[in-house]
């Protein structure tokens, strides 16, 4: 074998390995000596090598550490803080219990109006709701592009895209109105054509009232976006307090002084949400806000920032929608099971709203925090706080449905119900706040975590499904075929909510949702 000095000077030999290896005139020899070289160097490699490895390591634990706000780190680079992460629930859920607590004081004014007027009033809400999930849907799709804007630190981008948002909400409630206004007696025909005169007449009474009401609830929930999307919830709940006073004093009067009937309960809904959809509008022009509206992205139209937001809006307003269409179908059913079990679920269900307002308040945190880890593009932070959120939503959602079914015997004191009803009513609560505390953190709070990452028609589709091949036809055959009632119908919402719970939990554990797109 020929030396070939510079090849083993490249190998790192010293001058007298080289010496040592091109004296040797046995190649089997040689070979074996650059071998026992060869093996050295590739420990020198492998000690390396853990040293890379280390110091890697060293890296990421330092970054979680960053993420999570660790002892010794510096707290502005943490996202969102406990502190931060309590402003936004907090308020929030208040919110969310003074809706409810209003809506109870609400019915109860309207009993004073009398038996049509109750039964009007309980009849069009149900027909709003379709409307407000609507509006709810297109204000979430905003919502998710302006945290993921902020979360790319392109708040002029958030800021027209929030614009944007307000001029279609505006647009699109305005012609859903005059549709309504124009056809809203024969809707509800269609929709309650059995009704006595006397509750139909109620029924176009408190509708044509409420529709005026409809661009005022469009508008305020597009401002909402925009402040919970910068964190800033306390801003709703003030507005929420106030708009929910002027209700309240409004119904004692239109009702017991006035005696103005379903009238007198309308016209002040209508007073309260354009007071606070105008509150909130001249609130989101501030320029002290982080984000905020300009008049110049308001009359512009945009149709990338609108394309954006009705990605996510359109699924989420279809899942909503026929969710809403399900609930209906399920209030034909619940009406076969007689009058005890018709009284006992009416109850349960207003003990059941008041339960999930834990994990209703926990939706658009996720929203928020979520959409603005995937605008920065960190997704091990998202990955972070989805663990973080849902473990917060577990805990105060189980707290929280406990207490609501400790109270339940004391709330069934002011109830005129017969002993068998009552017992109804606790079985009833007792199924459903099991499952809402275990199960709706991830099938509710959770997918809008998802959708705020973009992955939207995934969880569209799923909860379609569940709703339609779950809650309503297990309803039918556990409540009717089963011959099992109310109870058997608790039971379809649970398997729905358990379904979900399972498939989502799965999707946000697979990493899929890091694959999306919103901006």
């Amino acid at each position: 074998m020929k030396p070939d000095y510079d090849s083993r000077i490249n190998a790192g030999l010293s001058k007298e390995e080289i010496a040592k290896i091109s004296g040797c005139e046995d190649q089997e020899m040689q070979i074996r000596m650059l071998r026992k070289y060869r093996y050295k160097l590739l420990d020198e490699v492998h000690e390396k090598q853990q040293s890379l490895d280390a110091i890697d390591y060293m890296i990421c634990k330092t970054k979680k550490k960053t993420i999570r706000g660790g002892k010794g780190v510096n707290q502005q680079t943490t996202l969102f803080s406990n502190e931060k992460l309590m402003a936004m629930i907090i308020p929030l859920f208040l919110e969310q219990l003074l809706i409810m607590l209003v809506g109870m004081a609400d019915t109860l004014v309207v009993s004073y109006a009398g038996e049509a007027a109750v039964s009007g009033v309980s009849l069009v809400n149900q027909f709003n709701t379709i409307f407000i999930y609507l509006f709810t849907a297109l204000a979430s799709g905003g919502a998710v592009v302006i945290s993921q804007y902020i979360g790319r630190k392109k708040n002029d981008d958030a800021g027209e895209s929030a614009s944007q948002l307000l001029s279609f909400s505006a647009i699109f409630s305005i012609l859903i109105a005059v549709m309504v206004l124009i056809g809203n007696e024969g809707m509800l025909r269609l929709m309650f054509g059995k009704v006595e005169d006397s509750v139909m007449h109620s029924c176009i009474t408190y509708l044509r009232i409420s529709a005026y009401s409809y661009p005022a609830l469009a508008v305020y929930n597009a401002g909402a976006a925009l402040f919970r999307s910068i964190g800033k919830t306390s801003v709703t709940m003030y507005l929420s307090v106030i708009s929910n006073i002027i209700n309240v004093i409004g119904n004692f009067i239109g009702v017991l002084v006035l005696r103005a009937g379903v009238a007198g309960v309308a016209y002040p809904s209508l007073i309260a949400r354009t007071f606070s959809a105008v509150m909130i509008t001249v609130l989101c022009f501030q320029r002290k806000n982080e984000v905020f509206y300009r008049c110049k992205w308001i009359f512009r139209w945009n149709v990338d920032f609108m394309k954006q937001i009705l990605k996510i809006a359109i699924p989420n307003g279809m899942e909503n929608g026929i969710f809403q269409l399900v609930k209906v179908a399920l209030s034909g059913i619940v009406a076969l099971f007689g009058t005890y079990q018709i009284a006992a679920n009416g109850v349960a269900q207003s003990i059941w709203s008041l339960a999930a307002l834990a994990g209703v308040a926990m939706g658009p945190v996720f929203i928020t925090v979520i959409g603005q880890c995937m605008g920065n593009g960190d997704a091990d932070a998202a990955e972070h706080y989805f663990k973080r959120l849902t473990r917060i939503t577990l805990l105060i959602s189980s707290a929280w449905n406990l207490l609501i079914f400790l109270l339940t015997p004391f709330f069934m004191k002011f109830y005129a119900l017969q002993p068998e009803t009552k017992r109804l009513v606790i079985w009833l609560v007792l199924i459903h706040n099991v499952f809402n505390a275990a199960a709706y953190p991830f099938s509710g709070a959770l997918s809008n975590g998802l959708r705020a990452a973009g992955d939207v028609k995934f969880t569209m589709y799923v909860s379609v499904i569940s709703t339609i091949a779950v809650r309503l036809l297990l309803s039918w055959l556990l409540g009717i075929v089963l011959k099992m009632g109310v109870i058997g119908i608790a039971i379809a919402m649970v398997c729905d909510w358990s379904i979900r719970a399972v498939i989502f939990f799965w999707r946000q554990k697979s990493g899929k949702w890091k694959t999306f797109q919103v901006i």
